[in-house]
């Protein structure tokens, strides 16, 4: 062998084990950065297996509908307009007299309050 040939092998075997560390230690890091990536992967694939059981433990009643549109003539909205406000007069009314009933006074003093009357205008 001649001795340029051996003097440049021995000189990129000299470059290869300088290298090598370098090498070594990319491989290293290359080889943290995986890991960490499987742990991080492992911990999101549980999270998410969590989050799927959870809603099959939920009410099924969180799916909504879509609200129907009621078609509806002027006169029958303003008798349920009516209607509905009565309603409530009337629960508001009862909620009184148990408040007023739990504070020790008398609801036979008081007369019961009368429903609003139908106006044809709807209000």
């Amino acid at each position: 062998m001649k001795l340029k040939n051996l003097k440049k092998k021995i000189q990129r075997l000299e470059k290869r084990l300088q290298e090598a560390p370098r090498k070594l230690a990319r491989l290293k890091q290359k080889l943290q950065a995986a890991e960490a990536a499987k742990g991080m992967k492992a911990a999101r694939k549980s999270a998410a297996r969590a989050a799927a059981a959870r809603p099959a433990v939920k009410k099924p009643s969180s799916v909504k509908k879509p609200k129907k549109k009621l078609n509806l003539s002027p006169e029958r909205r303003a008798q349920l307009s009516a209607e509905m406000k009565a309603r409530w007069a009337a629960k508001r009314a009862a909620q009184a007299n148990a408040k007023s009933d739990s504070a020790g006074q008398d609801s036979a003093q008081q007369p019961p309050p009368q429903p609003p009357e139908n106006r044809p205008d709807g209000a």
